[in-house]
């Protein structure tokens, strides 16, 4: 196992299936969304809807603007985590296509990535054990 590699247990809570607004930017959506229900940790399942633009990170630490109107979302998957002071920071990743058809991967760049309609997403709650999480 590699040095940077956490395993925790801990068991799923509550499920929400949730709307983000027109506007509102993807991953600060979905950690309103997490604060909105209460969740701490959660995990992103699933999601379908279109970003106004896209903006997706690299591996060299640049980024990826992706040219809208109404980017379309592929695939979504993350997770939702409470910070030390806390806060709560989404990390998502996916794969979007722009208008022409061209495909796009990586993480979301918070801040960024306007939904353009509407934005339906799953997160499911994640409960570390007590000894875990102290």
């Amino acid at each position: 196992m590699s040095d940077d590699a956490i395993v925790e247990s801990g068991t799923m809570g509550r499920v929400a299936y949730a709307r983000i607004a027109p506007n509102e930017d993807l991953v600060q959506g979905v950690e309103k969304l997490c604060l909105a229900e209460g969740f701490r940790n959660a995990f992103v399942r699933g999601a379908l809807g279109s970003l106004v633009d896209g903006c997706l990170g690299t591996l060299d630490g640049k980024f990826i603007q992706v040219k809208g109107p109404a980017v379309e979302i592929v695939s979504l998957a993350g997770e939702v985590r409470s910070q030390p002071d806390g806060s709560l920071r989404a990390t998502l990743t996916g794969v979007i296509a722009d208008p022409e058809g061209n495909i796009y991967g990586g993480p979301f760049v918070a801040g960024a990535n306007s939904v353009c309609m509407t934005f339906e997403v799953t997160l499911e709650e994640w409960l570390p054990d007590q000894k875990a999480a102290a």
